[in-house]
């Protein structure tokens, strides 16, 4: 079964693709089309838009599922008339909580998205800097301004990990490849042992570790799954060893990945 979703919106449609995708990911034996539609901010694009949604209920023989989060009446209006399962995202909620709090709603074209807090996005582009920075165990010299550090085997998920950390919490986090030449010592790599206090490692099923290395480097010794069953092994090892908290990331999207380390960790959002 397929069905076409559109996430519309007169902003950004982040907020509608959020919770849309959100609200579609428990419905495992639907496939769905998404089409996110931003900007939609005029009568002009919202008459485009209806046409672009009938289109697609008279191709797929079912309504498609339309989340907004327009806030313009006038557009609005025109979309509801589209033959599609309109999904109200800001009327859902927004409604009942002007009743609870006894006030209006400012109904601000892309709120949810602006810069409200100068401080606080200063601080995650700081800290997506640094992560870039300090990508790879690039500059361990800058690791006491690290808020944590991410260890693990090449291709564990590492990087992507801490860019998503540092641009949705304000984490500054660094991180460190373990190498073979590390598991021949069988002790912490001596740039990481003074701060061994924001380690937090990373690990992943060899099987899983083979296919990503093997699209890096194809029918090479690194993407082996022998090699790839050596390092996970002993890095595991390693961990307990050292006691270092760590988690395997194979079944976990960058999403997950982060707000458990958060969790574990006991690291803040900087706001």
């Amino acid at each position: 079964m397929k069905r076409t979703a559109f996430f519309i919106s007169d902003g950004t449609g982040l907020t509608a693709e959020g919770l849309g995708n959100s609200l579609l990911a428990q419905f495992e034996k639907i496939e769905f089309e998404r089409v996110t539609v931003p900007y939609v901010d005029d009568t002009g694009k919202a008459t485009e838009l209806v046409e672009r949604i009938n289109q697609a209920a008279e191709l797929d023989g079912s309504k498609p599922l339309v989340f907004d989060t327009i806030v313009n009446n006038d557009i609005r209006a025109i979309i509801s008339q589209a033959n599609g399962f309109m999904v109200d995202i800001f009327g859902t909620f927004l409604q009942p909580l002007e009743t609870e709090l006894q006030s209006s709603s400012s109904y601000t074209v892309g709120k949810s998205h602006a810069i409200s807090n100068e401080s606080n996005y200063e601080r995650r582009i700081h800290a997506v800097n640094f992560a870039l920075d300090n990508d790879d165990g690039a500059r361990t010299r800058q690791y006491t301004e690290a808020d944590l550090i991410l260890v693990g085997a090449s291709r564990s998920g590492k990087t992507p990990t801490c860019l998503y950390l540092a641009l949705q919490y304000g984490v500054k986090a660094a991180n460190y490849p373990i190498t073979e030449e590390d598991l021949m010592d069988e002790q912490l790599p001596e740039a990481l042992r003074p701060h061994k206090g924001k380690i937090f490692g990373l690990t992943i099923e060899p099987e899983r570790l083979a296919v990503i290395r093997n699209e890096r480097r194809p029918n090479s010794r690194y993407s082996s799954l022998k090699q790839c069953m050596h390092e996970i092994e002993e890095i595991e090892l390693m961990y307990r060893r050292e006691r270092i908290p760590f988690m395997n990331t194979t079944a976990y999207s960058v999403e997950e990945i982060s707000t458990r380390i958060m969790v574990t960790t006991g690291l803040r959002r900087n706001r």
